[in-house]
């Protein structure tokens, strides 16, 4: 096994051993509350939870995020994610490809893919880090190895510091990035790991050609965290430790980018807990809940309990729509807040603006 194959295969061990999740830190959904609707006039059943997403229509409003890239155990975990991505009509974004592209390693990445999900939307992954390594010929490589009908970039500065030998240098990628929006013929999705973007930096992403947002805020999965248990020398995991509960809250991130870039597509993923947070999510102004951690959990028991998940986590989506009084997820982004105006989000406030 390469040695990006051993950091991914630890990387998915750090994230199920269960201690590396923030701590201090909380996503800020908990500080966010709808207006209980009484008399909603609907039919649970008959809820509307279908949009679209990079001009693809989705069944449901969730993506699975990216998380399994080049470990050993991919394969059978992206094959699961697969088809429970076709059954659901719900969007999959695939771990990082850099060991596939650097080392070979292809486990879980390849045709067979698309050939599970052959009508949901996939999402190709690399780091911000290899804009500098991998030429347009290598991207476009990633694409084609899934089918994909886009490319996430995945923002990770503050991991690559953390980590043994991480990519540190950043100079000229906002360059690199726009090339590459331009040029890789397929939509760029630009995506943080757990510590949330910024205004200042989504509009760069934007003014890059970058054609969606993933948030992923900080209150969930910690890659400081990630990277401390990852560590073998103690003073380096000391440091990881210091920086646990870094980063933007995901509530804050997206109420802040949407009100800045209403027409920005986001995701918000990073600590999504339950269909209450997923609907939070939405109203704040995500396009998509992205899931990661929790996914990769249930996946590993197999389809059916990825399944179960889903299910529990639509119906408390679909739940907070009817007890809103909201038909489908136009009418839940427009749903009341308790103690703010109507059409302004509960976190401003509570110092998110």
């Amino acid at each position: 096994m390469g040695l990006i194959a051993q950091r991914k295969t630890g990387h998915i061990e750090a994230v199920l051993s269960g201690d590396a999740n923030a701590r201090a830190v909380r996503t800020g959904f908990d500080d966010v509350r709808f207006e209980h609707c009484a008399l909603p006039e609907l039919d649970l059943g008959a809820i509307d939870l279908s949009t679209t997403f990079l001009g693809r229509p989705l069944r449901r409003p969730f993506l699975i995020s990216s998380m399994t890239g080049g470990h050993a155990r991919a394969a059978g975990i992206n094959a699961v994610l697969a088809e429970a991505a076709q059954h659901l009509g719900i969007a999959l974004g695939v771990g990082s490809q850099r060991a596939a592209l650097v080392e070979g390693r292809a486990e879980g990445f390849g045709l067979d893919m698309r050939r599970r999900a052959p009508d949901v939307p996939l999402f190709a992954n690399v780091g911000a880090a290899q804009l500098r390594e991998f030429p347009l010929d290598t991207m476009r490589r990633a694409v084609a190895m899934i089918e994909a009908d886009a490319l996430i970039v995945h923002l990770n500065p503050l991991q690559e510091a953390l980590q043994d030998g991480g990519d540190t240098d950043w100079r000229g990628l906002a360059a690199r990035l726009e090339s590459l929006c331009r040029d890789l013929g397929v939509p760029v999705i630009a995506k943080e790991v757990g510590f949330g973007i910024s205004v200042p930096v989504a509009r760069r992403l934007v003014d890059c050609g970058v054609a969606a947002v993933d948030v992923a805020g900080a209150g969930g999965t910690s890659w400081s965290a990630v990277e401390g248990q990852m560590a073998t020398d103690p003073q380096r995991a000391a440091l990881a430790e210091v920086f646990r509960d870094w980063g933007i809250p995901t509530a804050a991130a997206l109420h802040n980018l949407h009100a800045a870039l209403p027409d920005l597509p986001l995701v918000g993923s990073g600590g999504i807990r339950h269909g209450l947070d997923a609907a939070k999510a939405i109203r704040l102004g995500a396009t998509l809940v992205g899931q990661a951690g929790p996914l990769l959990r249930a996946a590993i028991d197999g389809l059916d309990a990825l399944l179960g998940h889903f299910a529990q986590l639509e119906q408390g989506l679909r739940i907070t729509c009817f007890a809103t009084g909201s038909a489908d997820l136009a009418a839940l982004r427009r749903a009341r807040l308790v103690g703010a105006d109507p059409h302004v989000s509960a976190a401003d406030d509570r110092g998110y603006s």
